[in-house]
Parts: structure tokens; C-alpha cells; sequence
């Protein structure tokens, strides 16, 4: 990302919505958008691959594995307003499990991206599936959208929530509804 074009654009912005982009309060916002910017779609510079091989490891655990309650923040790619919330990542192993940090940054890397709630769900999902092989993959992602709150219908108190199930947690009622009891549970 060129941070100086960036910049510049932002001035023109806020030149175009009637402000003075050289007035006291406003004279760095240029510069400190583009680097905001740079950090808010980091993760476009950031290979979700790269994150998951460096962390598979041999097991023989067959139990579900969830993590749950990942802060995510990401852009929507409609109105460039942010959504925030969490997100809970579960899956059965089947002869491979990865590090559970990993898991916190691959949502982190999709959501680091222009995004639809939609996709990020499904991208998470499809990843972990893809990589580890498990017998099934669940995702969840409950998340609050300023494009509605702010704007628009103004809904301050709206979530979104969408699921992406893969192998056992959508071919099996009885996984599925264990993972969504686990991430439901109170104290975590």
C-alpha cells in the first residue's frame, strides 16, 4: 500500500465532505489514516498458509477442540465501516491438530481484509478443513456492523451471527448441537 497516495486521498476527502484538511486538528489525519489503514487490511499482506503449516502436529486426540470467543475486527467491504465480535472455531481431530493460538490468527488474518461476514465465516472454515483434514469443522461469528448501527436502519443493538459447518458438525445433529451448546456455555 502506497501511504503517501493514501494520504493524499484522504485530503482530498476531507476536502470534498467541506472540511479544512489543513486546520489544527485535521493537519496529520491524512497520514494517520493511511496508517490505519495499512494496519486494519494487514491481512492482505499475511498468508493464512504460512500460519497454519508451521503449527500441524501428529496426535491421536479425537475430541472436539474449540476455541471460542476470538475477538475479531474487520471492514466491511460495502461502506469501509468496521464490524467487531467474536468468533469460535471447533473442530475433530483426525490424526492432526494445530496450535491453538493458530487458530486466533487465521480468523484474524480474514478478517484483517475487506470483508462480507459471510465469507470471513465460510474462509475460516474452509482453511482449517483444507489443512488439518478433521473429521468436521465448525465456525461461528456473532458481530455488531456500524453500517447498520451508524447509518442506515440504525439498529444499535442488531448481531449478525453466521455458521459455516463442514464434515461431521453438518452431516451430524449431534456434533453440531455439541459445538454450539460448548460455545454457548457460561464463564468462558
Amino acid at each position: 500500500m502506497n501511504e503517501d497516495r493514501v494520504a493524499d486521498l484522504t485530503r482530498q476527502l476531507l476536502e470534498e465532505i467541506g472540511e479544512d484538511p489543513g486546520r489544527d486538528g485535521l493537519r496529520r489525519t491524512p497520514e494517520r489514516v493511511a496508517r490505519a489503514y495499512r494496519f486494519l487490511t494487514k491481512g492482505y499482506q499475511e498468508d493464512p498458509d504460512d500460519v497454519i503449516n508451521r503449527a500441524v502436529f501428529q496426535s491421536e486426540a479425537n475430541h472436539m477442540v474449540i476455541v471460542r470467543d476470538i475477538e475479531i475486527f474487520s471492514l466491511c467491504e460495502h461502506h469501509l465501516l468496521p464490524f467487531f465480535g467474536r468468533c469460535h472455531i471447533g473442530y475433530i481431530p483426525r490424526g492432526q491438530v494445530i496450535g491453538v493460538s493458530k487458530l486466533a490468527r487465521i480468523a484474524e488474518i480474514f478478517a484483517r481484509r475487506l470483508q462480507i461476514q459471510e465469507r470471513l465465516t465460510h474462509q475460516i472454515a474452509r482453511l482449517v478443513m483444507d489443512h488439518l483434514k478433521p473429521e468436521g469443522v465448525g465456525v461461528v461469528i456473532e458481530a455488531r456492523h456500524l453500517c447498520m448501527m451508524m447509518r442506515g436502519v440504525e439498529k444499535q443493538n442488531s448481531v449478525m451471527v453466521t455458521s459455516a459447518m463442514l464434515g461431521s458438525f453438518h452431516n451430524s445433529a449431534a456434533t453440531r448441537n455439541e459445538f454450539l451448546s460448548l460455545i454457548h456455555r457460561p464463564g468462558g
